[in-house]
């Protein structure tokens, strides 16, 4: 399965990666994956695999905090 490598923020109270940008496609090289320059243009067969895999993440920027998310969910938790 072909994977994205992805670059951005990684967060590091929770651990969280917030991407930025797609840099580039990592091709898998398996003519059963869609994304793949192997795959056949005129393959029709439902069983290839159709998605890309989990992002290769790279980190350029870290912030010693949650991420948004983690925030936010933090705050419903709180009592009011």
């Amino acid at each position: 399965m072909c994977r994205r490598i992805a670059e951005g923020t990684r967060w590091k109270k929770c651990g969280h990666f917030q991407r930025h940008l797609v840099v580039a496609i990592m091709d898998c090289n398996s003519s059963r994956c869609e994304r793949s320059y192997l795959h056949s243009k005129s393959c029709r067969d439902q069983a290839c695999q159709k998605n890309f895999g989990p992002d290769v993440q790279k980190d350029i920027d870290t912030v010693n905090d949650d991420c948004f998310q983690c925030r936010a969910a933090a705050a419903r938790k709180l009592p009011a």
